[in-house]
């Protein structure tokens, strides 16, 4: 689809899977930087026990901080260019109207996932979220953040690749339609 051309129902796809996509490097960027903060923090917990005899509290829980962020931040990009695991036995075997239904069934079941996981996060922030970390007195709801922040654009990549999902099949029936 051109850049000239809109679709009816508001902006082309192309603008929000091109801002999405932006969001989902950032997000993938500073996924990158928390990797190497664990991979730093790990070393170190590794040399001051065994040099030093002494354990690093604080730096256990920053690598443990370091790890939710690599995998949420990091898992919307993967949505975004398919790049996640998927079992594809009979989809790939499935074409025309029953493979664009499968691939609709799925996008649905994907952001059901989101849901529940979101609901299920607010829930135990609820409770969890007024207490803090034992070694750096960290808020659950920043030490947390990474995996709200992760799904919340997890899911709105999964609803943008529910309208792509759609959309063919939309786009299909109205080439059929007579004018």
């Amino acid at each position: 689809m051109s850049s000239t051309l809109t679709h009816p129902d508001g902006p082309p796809p192309g603008r929000l899977a091109s801002l999405l996509s932006g969001v989902c490097r950032g997000f993938e960027r500073l996924a990158i930087v928390m990797l190497l903060l664990t991979t730093f923090l790990v070393v170190l917990q590794v040399v001051a026990r065994n040099v030093w005899q002494v354990g690093l509290p604080w730096a256990d829980e920053l690598a443990r901080y370091g790890g939710l962020g690599i995998v949420y931040l990091a898992i919307p990009l993967l949505l975004l260019n398919g790049g996640h695991i998927a079992v594809d036995i009979v989809s790939s075997r499935l074409k025309g109207r029953a493979g664009r239904v499968l691939a609709v069934v799925n996008e649905i079941l994907i952001l059901a996932f989101c849901g529940l996981f979101l609901h299920g996060s607010y829930l135990f922030l609820l409770k969890a979220g007024k207490f803090a970390t034992p070694a750096l007195r960290m808020p659950n709801l920043l030490f947390y953040l990474p995996v709200v922040l992760g799904m919340l654009l997890f899911t709105l990549v999964a609803a943008l690749r529910l309208v792509r999902a759609i959309r063919p099949a939309a786009d299909h029936d109205q080439q059929e339609t007579p004018s």
